[in-house]
């Protein structure tokens, strides 16, 4: 039985989270919000704890899992010392949406965390309840997103319960999450003779490239790319499988030309309707009402892609509540916070982009 605890306001006090934090310590499955999307806790100091989030999620054993502290005191106790160049991003976005890679102490935390890699992700996440079970817990948490694994992550604990009730002991619902997206994972390569350092962006998110461009002048920010079918351990969450996908097959539509692309994605919901095919289509308000499908879904507005990060989960899973089998999506710029909307995207069309 998955217990719910109800965990919201500005008077949360500390007591309510007191089960919470014991069942982690003891080794269960507590899902719990975050400022980005609800995460999947375990003590990452134990395998036993952490095996069961593989399990519960069906989760590939060698996708890493990001290890989530409450105070920066924690690091010198899992991982080498950041260098100046990463102390410095932890100064502008800790606690936030921002996972630093680090190499690992031996012994410290389960090997199942860091799926056989050399390196852990670490991450303060910036949410009250989060911060407030962290401490009580006492511990590092392992957490990934807290749903199936493949599917859309999830942003209110309906989301969660959902996709794990019955296979973890608990949800705290903190109510929906304000970011909507992952955190931004990022790993800082030194610089060796006469080279420049270099940080690699190995998943966008919450913090944009362009965020960290004007935090490190100087510094080569460079995004890493690994081709879903490689044979490579992925060296961070969500670089290697198919992710954040609805039921339905769904193709990603992109051009320079709005129109052209409204046209594309109004000829293949038609051909797939003439198939007798439940159609579904995500766009943005500006376009909503020019497109017609058994399911149209607006994610916020192309002129606020806050918004659209925002709300991209939880519109991927009106589909799936539709029985939409035949899924077509809108692209959506890539500046700012525009990149991760796009990763999403294309990991939830599995690659499958059609450019007019």
């Amino acid at each position: 039985m998955t217990k719910l605890w109800k965990a919201t306001g500005d008077d949360l006090e500390l007591e309510e989270l007191t089960e919470p934090a014991r069942i982690l310590r003891e080794g269960g499955l507590i899902a719990f919000p975050t400022e980005t999307v609800y995460g999947l806790g375990a003590d990452a100091r134990q395998t036993d704890a952490v095996n069961k989030i593989f399990m519960a999620k069906g989760r590939p054993s060698d996708n890493p899992l990001i290890v989530h502290i409450a105070n920066r005191s924690q690091m010198a106790g899992l991982a080498a010392p950041p260098d100046e160049t990463v102390s410095r991003l932890l100064d502008l976005f800790w606690p936030g949406p921002l996972t630093v890679v680090l190499p690992i102490k031996p012994g410290v935390l389960s090997p199942l965390v860091t799926a056989g890699l050399s390196t852990v992700g670490l991450r303060m996440p910036d949410h009250p309840v989060a911060l407030q079970l962290l401490r009580a817990a006492g511990c590092p948490v392992a957490a990934p997103s807290a749903n199936s694994s493949g599917r859309p992550s999830p942003t209110t604990a309906a989301h969660v319960y959902d996709d794990l009730a019955g296979r973890i002991d608990g949800i705290v619902d903190g109510g929906a999450t304000g970011v909507g997206l992952e955190s931004t994972v990022v790993e800082y390569t030194a610089p060796i003779g006469d080279g420049g350092g270099v940080l690699h962006i190995l998943r966008p998110g919450g913090v944009s490239a362009e965020q960290l461009i004007m935090a490190l002048p100087g510094i080569e920010v460079r995004e890493a790319s690994v081709h879903p079918d490689s044979s490579l351990a992925p060296r961070a969450p969500g670089m290697k499988y198919a992710h954040y996908a609805p039921r339905g097959a769904m193709t990603l539509v992109q051009g320079s030309a709005p129109e052209q692309v409204l046209a594309r994605l109004q000829r293949e919901l038609d051909q797939a309707h003439a198939r007798g095919e439940r159609t579904g289509v995500l766009t943005y308000r500006e376009h909503a009402d020019a497109l017609r499908a058994d399911t149209v879904v607006a994610c916020g507005s192309l002129g606020d892609l806050e918004s659209v990060a925002h709300g991209l989960y939880a519109a991927l899973r009106q589909f799936d509540e539709a029985g939409a089998d035949f899924i077509v999506a809108e692209a959506c710029p890539e500046s700012g916070i525009g990149a991760a909307i796009m990763n999403r995207l294309r990991k939830a069309a599995a690659n499958r982009i059609i450019h007019v």
